[in-house]
């Protein structure tokens, strides 16, 4: 299976990423895991608003990337959801129900949420 070109993107596509309460859920218990040194760094750093809070700007990847949201697992590879820098790869159709989106991370849930 082909793959993302990720590095060097900085995340810019990484946002606004809708989560729903599934997605919530596992987010919280891996920042309950979460290094506290590693955690303070993804939350210091500055980024776009709009911008996911958990992409690590200074490893250029996702600092929660083994629960990341659905969203954030079909983007790239699903029609409507291009990656501009590989956009031969969003072949599968989207599915035709979603789980519903309960908000959007760094919006309606920053970094003050989750403390």
């Amino acid at each position: 299976m082909d793959t993302l070109p990720c590095k060097g993107c900085r995340g810019l596509c990484c946002g606004p990423v809708p989560i729903t309460e599934k997605d919530l859920m596992k987010i919280r218990r891996r920042i309950k895991r979460m290094p506290v040194k590693h955690r303070s760094n993804l939350e210091n750093q500055t980024r776009y608003f709009g911008t996911c809070i958990f992409y690590d700007l200074d490893n250029d990847k996702c600092g929660i990337h083994d629960a990341r949201p659905e969203i954030c697992k079909m983007f790239g590879y699903y029609e409507k959801l291009v990656c501009f820098r590989k956009p031969e790869l969003a072949t599968k159709p989207l599915p035709a129900r979603l789980e519903d989106s309960i908000g959007i991370l760094s919006v309606d849930f920053t970094w003050d949420y989750f403390k």
